[in-house]
């Protein structure tokens, strides 16, 4: 068994001002994210430019945070903040969900398309390549906050995380940090990098994002509320990304025998 790093959850701290490591991982994420679509917008591709993809990361901020409060509120808690709706908006008390904020970043995609003159394909098939890194940075920060921790197990490489006990479990936060983001990164980026049909980036990038978590699902802990929601060993999370996974398979196949193939992105 590997002993957990303890963290200090403080980065920097002036006076009463304290900035946390998991608030600086969603700005990394963030960073990431604008600074690789600049990158990218800088390439003759598309419609998509520069100053555009500054517009769009004040989009997806919005997407993010609305998206991911509401999911987790109607998601995991929905009759706890049925009787208690105020309580939505105490964002200081954690709680968010990567479904609701890809709900939340899907309709910035929709409407940031309708006001520049581009197609929801276009936005989707550019913005999903961005978005691994991002979910490598949160995870890391729920690792640092030990929180979202896996299931009891005997690995030589198993923790065991403050306020979970004394048994060993696994690390699931860095499972999900290199399968969600460094490797589902790798994947997507390298599939865009060639002419594909339009929505199919997009549908790639949902694709192994649901697949990579459904698996990582098996060593995660469930949330203690809710337990196994289905055929006593589905989670919620397992349960979210199952029509991630049936419309990626779906729509890359239709897409393969239906649509012409199109430069959605940049080449050299």
């Amino acid at each position: 068994m590997l002993r957990y790093p303890r963290f200090d959850p403080t980065m920097i701290s002036i006076g009463p001002l304290e900035l946390r490591w998991y608030g600086m991982m969603y700005v990394f994420g963030v960073v990431s994210g604008w600074l690789l679509g600049r990158y990218r917008a800088s390439k003759p591709w598309n419609k998509m430019t520069p100053a555009k993809m500054d517009d769009f990361v004040t989009w997806a901020i919005v997407g993010v945070v609305a998206g991911g409060r509401l999911g987790y509120c109607f998601f995991y808690n929905a009759e706890y903040y049925f009787h208690y709706p105020l309580k939505v908006f105490y964002v200081w008390e954690g709680g968010m969900s990567f479904h609701g904020g890809l709900i939340g970043v899907l309709l910035a995609c929709w409407l940031f398309g309708r006001f520049n003159d581009m197609s929801f394909k276009e936005v989707g098939d550019f913005v999903s390549p961005l978005v691994p890194p991002g979910l490598f940075f949160g995870r890391i920060g729920n690792f640092i906050n030990a929180e979202l921790w896996g299931r009891t197990s005997d690995v030589p490489w198993a923790m065991a995380f403050p306020g979970a006990g004394h048994l060993p479990r696994h690390p699931s936060q860095l499972y999900e940090a290199a399968l969600e983001g460094l490797l589902l990164f790798v994947i997507v980026w390298w599939y865009s990098m060639k002419p594909r049909p339009k929505g199919c980036v997009g549908a790639l990038f949902l694709l192994g994002y649901g697949t990579f978590r459904f698996m990582v699902e098996f060593a995660r802990e469930p949330d203690a509320h809710l337990g196994f929601i289905a055929l006593n060993w589905m989670s919620m999370g397992q349960l979210l990304c199952l029509p991630m996974m049936i419309f990626g398979v779906g729509y890359i196949w239709w897409a393969y025998r239906n649509e012409k193939v199109t430069p959605t992105v940049w080449s050299e």
